[in-house]
């Protein structure tokens, strides 16, 4: 089993025993129902990805191109074009967070990247003093939630640390959610977060290090007790997932494509599991 198997087992167990009930639930299913869910406040995981402990789940297959396709919309062409990301990259699950007919999700994510100029800042940031302590990318822009409607960043805030180990610089990163779907996003949120942090590392030619994951609201929708049981029930695969990323050292940032990952070592359990997205 590995640690992340663990760690997932160990968090439905807890939400099934110990969760406590979302009341005046905003989300809704497609059916028009409210979609409420169970939950427990305060998740924290840590992962050395320098030791081969990756956030990825052998108890369903996990979509990680599709994963690491939309962190590309966001952070290099720093988007909220629809249009973009189902041309660009064949991702289409957005769609139903399209803000009127728009072709857009809103003044989100990619959209406050591009505003505030962030991935320009942070990597200078980084390059001019790499022991800096205020490498912050924040999401949660009151102005733009104002200016238009569309759905609020559920991860939304990352940091990263260097640390030198004997010679080498490591990248460490944390993310932070205020809110995870945990049986359909929550690795794959971590995963293509992970990737985020190997683009960075291999931008400067650093090693990756300790991943770091809270959220603050881990819940498990109430349409989904049927799932959170079989995956409970399921035996992990025996096998130890890696993310690589396969580019010199040195690569730019904005150069790095989904096609440059991949992910050995992976035979996750079938079949897929299905879900009722809450929207």
């Amino acid at each position: 089993m590995t640690k992340a198997d663990s760690i997932f087992k160990a968090n439905i167990k807890k939400i099934l025993g110990e969760g406590v009930y979302s009341e005046q639930a905003r989300p809704k299913y497609k059916n028009g129902q409210s979609a409420n869910s169970k939950y427990l406040t305060g998740s924290f995981a840590e992962y050395d990805l320098s030791k081969g402990e990756f956030p990825i789940t052998t108890l369903r297959p996990i979509p990680i191109k599709a994963a690491i396709k939309e962190l590309l919309w966001i952070y290099q062409d720093q988007s909220n074009s629809l249009d973009i990301l189902e041309e660009k990259y064949n991702v289409h699950y957005w769609s139903d967070w399209e803000v009127g007919n728009s072709r857009t999700i809103g003044q989100r994510y990619g959209a406050v990247v591009k505003k505030h100029d962030i991935m320009t800042k942070i990597l200078k940031q980084l390059e001019e003093n790499p022991w800096n302590r205020r490498n912050v990318i924040s999401l949660w822009d009151y102005e733009a939630f104002e200016e238009t409607e569309g759905l609020l960043p559920c991860a939304f805030q990352t940091m990263f640390d260097v640390r030198r180990v004997d010679g080498d610089i490591y990248l460490d990163a944390t993310l932070v959610q205020r809110s995870n779907d945990m049986l359909v996003a929550h690795h794959i949120n971590a995963m293509q977060y992970v990737a985020f942090q190997m683009m960075i590392a291999k931008h400067f030619g650093w090693k990756i290090g300790k991943f770091f994951y809270f959220v603050n609201n881990l819940h498990i929708y109430d349409n989904q007790f049927e799932q959170a049981e079989e995956l409970l029930r399921r035996e992990p695969a025996d096998c130890q997932p890696k993310l690589l990323l396969n580019v010199p050292d040195g690569t730019n940032f904005f150069d790095i494509k989904a096609e440059d990952f991949e992910l050995i070592d992976y035979q996750p359990v079938k079949p897929q599991l299905r879900f009722d997205l809450a929207i």
